[in-house]
């Protein structure tokens, strides 16, 4: 990562156009911050995500399961576990990758003169920054599609049309593929600038 533009990095104080040498190249102190949050934001997702592998759906002690023909199989059961896997595994991808690219940029030497500058490979840094932020979309969609399943286990099958269940899913599938496109909007912006 040492054949890139120099970027200025420095964790006290955030990064302005003029404070290296009055080239506004880009800090990578904003980029340290945007690695934060998706670490920050992961751990909470991979938390909920233990929480939910933690519990056992058909036990009927954690409340009233649906009878008869709405009743989920175990299929629904199996389809919980495995989205909740795979959320977890897209959300600790994406930290992982964020952690590795925040060590790399810390890591880095800064050239001979330079007391707070790094050359960072910006291309690198921002594929990386990329392959975080489709971790993190694709783990939330799995995650979605666990509590889905949740749903049905414990308020009846959808196709039923079970006013609980239809009115938990609907919020559920409408508010979050919504936030995953403005997410979405906003880190293609800020790649391709």
């Amino acid at each position: 990562m040492d054949d890139g533009e120099v970027l200025e990095y420095d964790n006290q104080r955030p990064w302005s156009p003029g404070s290296y040498g009055g080239s506004g190249g880009g800090g990578t102190s904003i980029h340290i911050t945007a690695l934060d949050g998706i670490i920050n934001v992961n751990s909470l997702f991979t938390l909920a995500v233990f929480v939910g592998l933690a519990w056992n759906p058909s036990d009927p002690a954690d409340g009233g399961l649906p009878s008869g023909d709405c009743a989920t199989g175990n299929r629904a059961e199996e389809r919980l576990v495995s989205f909740h896997v795979l959320a977890f595994a897209f959300f600790l991808f994406s930290s992982l990758v964020a952690l590795c690219l925040k060590q790399a940029v810390r890591l880095i030497h800064p050239p001979p003169g330079g007391s707070r500058a790094a050359r960072i490979n910006r291309a690198a840094l921002r594929g990386g920054i990329l392959a975080c932020a489709v971790g993190s979309v694709f783990g939330c969609g799995f995650l979605m599609l666990a509590l889905v399943n949740m749903i049905e286990i414990k308020l009846g099958r959808l196709g039923c049309g079970g006013a609980a269940a239809v009115g938990a899913v609907i919020p559920l599938v409408t508010l979050i593929p919504a936030a995953m496109l403005i997410y979405t909007t906003i880190v293609f912006y800020a790649f391709t600038r």
